[in-house]
């Protein structure tokens, strides 16, 4: 069963989202949160597998909600909703620690099988379009405070061929993209992901595409 606090300001919306999860059998929501602090106080009481995060609620927003909640190091899974698919809000809550975002007119099927993905630990982004939201809004990266010749220690425990990955996942290449041009088998690609996602401690795919970029393995196109 996969467990869903939901995080909206508008009280219609909450009980359109929840009508429809707890219409799935593998599905229950925990409770709601009409704003950001409550959704922070609610995620750690409550631990929820995936909290579905509105980002415009007043007081505290989604995306310093997201990164609060992110920040306990819990096993809670952050869905952000926004209005745009390439809009900065969407950027922000990745950059936040989300593993994914919809769009809010999303179908329901795209919002539950969402939902699903990152309950089980899968980012609900294509790389591609990660890297098209870093390509678009690079400019508000911080600027580096480390010398930029010294090597980034998230990257030390990597393998050369796991640093080329990483490389490819930040150009937003998908596993079979990868087994294809580096003429791996693809179960190979996913170990080697795994690798990656442990050993740089990124909570999911999203989250090692935006790795890559601030280490500078990959530039904005």
């Amino acid at each position: 069963m996969t467990t869903v606090l939901i995080a909206d300001d508008q009280p219609l919306q909450r009980f359109g989202f929840r009508m429809l999860l707890e219409s799935q059998e593998d599905m229950t929501v925990v409770g709601e949160a009409a704003n950001g602090a409550e959704a922070t106080r609610m995620a750690a009481e409550l631990t929820p597998d995936v909290v579905l995060m509105d980002v415009r609620m007043p007081g505290l927003d989604g995306i310093e909600a997201t990164r609060r909640i992110v920040a306990t190091g819990g096993r809670t899974r952050i869905l952000i909703l926004t209005t745009f698919d390439l809009d900065e809000y969407a950027h922000a809550g990745l950059r936040a620690g989300a593993s994914g975002f919809l769009v809010k007119d999303a179908q329901p099927e795209e919002l539950l099988s969402g939902i699903r993905a990152v309950a089980t630990g899968d980012a609900v982004v294509a790389p591609s379009l990660t890297r098209r939201l870093l390509d678009a809004y690079v400019h508000h990266l911080p600027a580096p405070t480390e010398d930029p010749d010294s090597p980034d220690p998230r990257l030390a425990a990597l393998t050369d061929r796991e640093s080329e990955i990483l490389r490819v996942l930040g150009q937003g290449w998908t596993n079979t993209e990868i087994a294809e041009r580096l003429h791996l088998a693809e179960s190979t690609v996913k170990t080697h992901v795994g690798r990656i996602l442990a050993k740089t401690g990124s909570r999911d795919r999203v989250q090692a595409v935006i790795l890559a970029y601030d280490t500078k393995l990959v530039k904005p196109s």
